[in-house]
């Protein structure tokens, strides 16, 4: 590599930098817009509200992974690697604030997100909202990465497959509910930490099969479908066999579901174990495949 070719490596990056930066700020300010009746200072420093913190600092990971995904990937060209930046990073922003809805419409509807984490500082909760922006920001990392033949297309494929990660992390929640003789929902909401640590676990491990199976250079729909539909599914059925491993392996002679929500005091540990197990598995089998 001569002199030249190593300078102007280094001022696109610097640029690169700068832009990644601007993005993380626009970021930041959106989600202060979004959730414009909510202090930042007063949560993070006034009230020590560690709920909030997970699920803010969720947001802030999700954000730094989407802009991951808008930079990463072979350059064409300085104008249009910027434009590109831009774009995608911009459209992750607003993806992922969506996202945030979404979970808190849908995936987490039995009780009010606001009031858990504003009001009660319920950390189990706060705990599921930053996996769930960590896993979108996964997603769209995925989503971007698979851009196709151009800016138009690529920003409509991260549409579509965005939004079948959302629809995905739904149905995780259906899955992860029935391997639990539990109701999540319900011990969650009497503050359970170590029941949002299994479940975050889970959130993140599905994400991660998400982004495998999309990530990579877009060439055809169907084989991307059948490539992608086929891994979310070994990895839907990975949950029950990961908690049963959890149970028989990592956690010899004892129960999870005992350790979680049969104890006066919640074994933290256990759900860790648990959330580990899950994360571990997904990414042993993106290895794998």
């Amino acid at each position: 590599m001569t002199l030249s070719e190593i300078s102007t490596l280094i001022y696109n990056g610097l640029i690169y930098f700068v832009l990644a930066f601007f993005i993380f700020f626009i970021g930041k300010k959106i989600y202060q817009l979004v959730h414009r009746d909510i202090s930042l200072k007063q949560e993070l420093v006034i009230k020590d509200n560690l709920a909030f913190t997970l699920s803010h600092l969720g947001y802030l990971s999700g954000l730094l992974i989407i802009i991951g995904g808008s930079i990463i990937g072979p350059s064409e060209g300085l104008v249009n690697d910027v434009i590109d930046i831009l774009s995608y990073g911009v459209l992750g922003i607003i993806l992922l604030n969506l996202s945030i809805i979404i979970s808190d419409k849908i995936i987490l509807r039995h009780f009010s997100i606001k009031k858990e984490i504003i009001e009660d500082k319920n950390v189990g909760v706060g705990v599921i909202e930053g996996a769930i922006s960590i896993g979108s920001g996964l997603i769209i990392f995925g989503a971007i990465s698979g851009e196709g033949y151009s800016l138009l297309h690529g920003i409509i494929s991260t549409l579509i497959f965005w939004a079948i990660g959302q629809v995905v992390l739904i149905i995780t929640t259906r899955v992860y509910n029935m391997i639990t003789s539990y109701n999540i929902h319900k011990h969650l909401e009497e503050d359970n930490f170590a029941v949002g640590i299994g479940y975050a676990g889970a959130l993140i491990a599905i994400s991660i099969i998400i982004k495998f199976g999309i990530s990579g250079v877009f060439e055809d729909w169907t084989d991307v479908v059948y490539e992608a539909g086929a891994e979310i599914l070994i990895g839907l059925l990975l949950l029950p066999l990961m908690r049963y491993l959890t149970d028989k392996i990592l956690l010899p002679g004892a129960n999870l579901t005992e350790e979680i929500i049969n104890q006066e005091k919640p074994n933290i540990g256990a759900s860790l174990i648990e959330g580990f197990a899950y994360i571990g598995g997904a990414i042993l089998l993106t290895w794998c495949l």
